[in-house]
């Protein structure tokens, strides 16, 4: 009876200091979200910043507390009146508006909701008036605090006896059933939802496992000195483990294999198998494969080796039979993932496959994985490498297995309609879309293809917000800029890679992110800092370090070299290869004393090119953009031009029909890709003769 009693007395004990702390962990996360939003209230040019983020605002949506276990038959009026303390149903409409985790038909498909959330969707069943609720609720909130330690004080005799009041036979056993079975539901329905992407989601999980293991031990040893008896065994079993018969060492219940059948098998005999829990830390490690085929669309992996043993990663949407070929690029510290990160209706990637094309996705070398024939490449010699590298290397290698895999495939298949004007040497039209740093490799790829004699095999480019240009910069860069030129030798072996370099760093950035959508105060703030960071710039920063390609096993980084590279364009005020420095290496890599100028020589540029430029966009500016095509029209060269409302991020993060529109009309305008029932205009610039299309597709008449 005493230790019946005894662990009674645990079990309340433990469960109220575990609802003390999720109390205090929930109450610590409304504060830190409530000061953000105060800081964020009085920092200047926010609106604009926040614009990147669709639906954001500074209200955050408070959840409600979990009731233990031992008060879900029972529920007092008072913990009632806690649990509905926090929301109700008229307000549950209105944040459902503006929080980025209230509704999953408004949720980012990269970032699931939290579990924390689902709980309290679940649980909303109160209805205040809106007459006044705000000081309602405030007054309940501080009533609540002053009210909760009397209140614990007293309920807790009650919950002794009435876990102590002798159950009823029959009745009670059927309660108790049905109890198990809504528990049982309830279970499924937190495990189908339970992501813990979030920091503090996991900081609760690891809190209340350490209450657990604490109280399990308090138990034990209250076992002992209650029950001298058994202690006296449990010490002569330790001490004599092969006194009794049989063999008790292993006490190990994790790894009993399970009986299990599958229901509608064949065979429906139970076979023994292992079963494995996901990994405890739970971070989004989704690849662009687990995207695509979660999307049922069909994919294919290619490594690629550089002339230099750079492994890269080309992926496939693949139409074997198809003579349209697009090939996607994306910029800087990003990965082919922001092709695909807006689902079917938004992606590029998609879009261009549902228009019959067959789709590549470039990725340039920069990860931290390292992937290199030499297994055992330093750091150091990794990432020694600058945009020359990835004009000259990289692009030549993926081009040429591209070339190799649709004349392999289109000669062993053909077409069902063949196209006549195409060489036999080529049996395809190869298109390139392009953004940020990978327009600006695609431009350096066809002029040194040219000036080398050797085929570019593409037909047409289409370059969102191309690097290249960078002088009309914010002051930010500026400062950026001198600081990396001025100690670019000193920097250069110390951090030959930009990147997060642990693992557990970039897990905690992973799930950050989590908690940046979760708490719209701390998010918003975060957004505009990032924002302050890059100029002003309105891009869903946020949005962006969420996507799966920043995990723990693996990120894109950047070379100390490629950053260079751009503070030395950036200053010379050139688009020109990178500057070693030394005239003798110029001349050994150039020719010349002064590195190769790229925009010097657009006039090589044989091929249609168009243009697109984010009138938001303070990392590639329109006036940047502008000067591309100033001087491909210079040199004669096929160009177009136009603007969107955009920041830099919205050409691939963001969902934009509009510009999904653009580019699907300026792929179709290839000779021989007729398109049907549609037509483009054209729209004159101020200055005279220079035609530029709109972003809006029309209806032939």
């Amino acid at each position: 009876m005493l230790q019946e009693f005894v662990d009674n007395l645990l079990a309340v004990t433990k469960e109220s200091v575990k609802t003390f702390t999720y109390e205090s962990l929930n109450n610590i996360a409304r504060l830190i979200n409530g000061v953000s939003a105060l800081l964020l209230a009085f920092l200047p040019g926010k609106s604009n910043i926040l614009e990147g983020a669709s639906g954001w605002e500074l209200r955050p949506t408070l959840r409600g507390p979990r009731l233990p276990r031992w008060m879900e038959n029972g529920v007092s009026s008072f913990n009632e009146f806690i649990h509905e303390l926090s929301f109700d149903s008229s307000d549950a409409e209105s944040t459902s508006e503006y929080s980025t985790h209230g509704d999953d038909e408004h949720e980012d498909p990269m970032a699931p909701p939290s579990p924390l959330s689902t709980s309290s969707r679940l649980s909303r069943t109160s209805s205040f008036s809106k007459y006044d609720r705000r000081l309602v609720r405030f007054v309940k909130y501080i009533l609540s605090w002053m009210l909760w330690p009397i209140t614990l004080l007293l309920w807790s005799p009650l919950v002794l006896l009435q876990l102590f009041r002798p159950r009823p036979g029959r009745s009670g056993a059927s309660a108790t059933v049905g109890r198990k079975t809504v528990l049982v539901k309830e279970h499924v329905v937190q495990r189908a939802t339970d992501r813990r992407r979030g920091v503090f989601e996991d900081l609760q999980l690891a809190i209340e496992m350490f209450i657990e293991s604490v109280f399990e031990m308090v138990q034990k040893v209250a076992h002992f000195i209650l029950s001298p008896t058994e202690a006296g065994n449990k010490v002569y079993s330790w001490l004599y483990p092969h006194a009794n018969g049989n063999d008790e060492g292993s006490d190990s219940d994790t790894d009993i294999p399970i009986q299990t059948a599958t229901i509608g098998s064949e065979n429906p005999i139970p076979t023994q198998r292992q079963i494995s829990y996901p990994h405890y830390l739970n971070t989004d490690s989704r690849t662009c494969e687990d995207v695509i085929a979660e999307l049922g669309y069909p994919y294919e992996k290619i490594k690629v080796v550089t002339s230099d043993g750079y492994i890269l990663l080309l992926e496939r949407l693949p139409r074997r039979d198809s003579q349209k070929v697009v090939f996607l690029q994306h910029g800087i510290l990003d990965s082919s993932m922001g092709w695909v990160s807006n689902g079917v209706v938004g992606s590029p990637a998609f879009a261009a496959y549902d228009q019959g094309y067959d789709v590549f996705l470039g990725n340039l070398r920069g990860l931290v994985s390292r992937e290199h024939v030499d297994k055992n490449i330093s750091s150091r010699k990794y990432w020694r490498y600058s945009i020359n590298e990835h004009g000259t290397r990289d692009m030549p290698a993926i081009i040429e297995k591209i070339h190799e895999i649709k004349t392999s495939e289109l000669s062993k298949t053909p077409p069902a309609c063949p196209r006549d004007d195409l060489p036999p040497d080529q049996p395809y039209k190869l298109s390139a879309v392009c953004h940020s740093l990978g327009g600006a490799v695609i431009l350096m790829y066809v002029v040194t293809q040219r000036i080398s004699n050797l085929p570019h095999r593409l037909s047409r480019l289409i370059l969102l917000s191309p690097a290249g240009f960078h002088e009309d910069l914010p002051l930010v860069f500026t400062v950026a800029e001198k600081f990396v030129v001025l100690l670019g030798p000193i920097l250069a072996p110390l951090f030959p890679g930009l990147y997060i370099p642990t693992r557990f760093f970039r897990m905690l950035l992973n799930k950050l992110a989590r908690d940046f959508h979760n708490y719209p105060g701390l998010g918003g703030l975060v957004q505009t800092l990032m924002g302050y960071a890059v100029g002003g710039d309105s891009s869903n920063w946020l949005g962006a370090i969420g996507l799966p390609h920043y995990n723990m096993y693996d990120m894109p980084g950047v070379s100390f070299h490629v950053a260079l590279h751009l503070a030395q364009i950036k200053r010379s005020k050139k688009f020109r290869m990178y500057d070693y420095g030394r005239a003798s290496t110029n001349i050994e890599a150039y020719g010349s004393p002064e590195p190769l100028d790229i925009g010097a020589n657009y006039h090589l540029i044989d091929i249609p090119v168009d243009l697109v430029a984010g009138k938001r966009d303070r990392i590639v500016p329109p006036s940047m953009v502008r000067k591309h095509y100033r001087l491909m029209r210079k040199g004669g060269a096929e160009v177009s031009y136009n603007e969107f409302e955009y920041a830099h991020l919205d050409f691939t993060f963001s969902h934009r029909e509009e510009l999904l529109a653009y580019v699907m009309s300026r792929l179709m305008m290839e000779k021989g890709n007729s398109v049907k029932g549609t037509s483009v205009r054209l729209r004159k610039l101020k200055k005279k003769g220079e035609m530029v299309a709109e972003g809006e597709i029309t209806a032939a008449s």
